[in-house]
């Protein structure tokens, strides 16, 4: 089968009367978990970025909360299943925002939770990634937006003007 273009998909929707784009978004998210959180985002939260990002804070600091810090082997497992989670939420917004305040606040959270992360190297790397992104996003923002979060930043006390 060979797979549409998005113009051609978008062509197709366009002809369709509205209780069956309902139907056809309602089988689509019934095959992949992702596509039903994105479904539950567009109409329950994407109206509300605000208690988006609180809530997307929440589930961060549940999840730093049941890390089994016996070994930094299983610490590491559960930091990459973190950031690949909030990968994951800041593609549904699509917005830069998102990106930063979640990544501050994983930052935020892995320094103040008392883990020898410093020791691992792999997670010293993932640390830096997460800033690497943070810096990216910020260098998109209008400049008082970019102002105030390069303060919130520094006042991790990390440098983001490394290049």
């Amino acid at each position: 089968m060979k797979t549409a273009t998005i113009h051609e998909l978008k062509q197709e929707l366009l002809t369709l009367p509205p209780h069956e784009l309902t139907e056809l978004a309602l089988r689509l998210a019934r095959f992949k978990k992702e596509n039903k959180e994105l479904l539950t985002y567009l109409l329950f939260e994407a109206h509300n970025e605000a208690g988006y990002i609180a809530s997307v804070k929440q589930e961060t600091e549940e999840q730093f909360a049941g890390i089994n810090q016996s070994n930094l082997y299983f610490v590491k497992k559960t930091l990459r299943k973190i950031v690949r989670t909030l990968n994951k939420y800041s593609r549904y917004t699509g917005s830069a925002v998102v990106t930063i305040e979640t990544g501050i606040h994983f930052c935020q959270t892995l320094k103040n939770s008392g883990i020898p992360f410093q020791k691992s190297p792999i997670i010293v790397n993932l640390y830096n990634s997460q800033l690497k992104k943070i810096r990216k996003e910020l260098s998109t923002l209008h400049e008082d937006l970019q102002y105030d979060y390069r303060k919130e930043v520094e006042t991790l006390g990390l440098n983001t003007d490394k290049r």
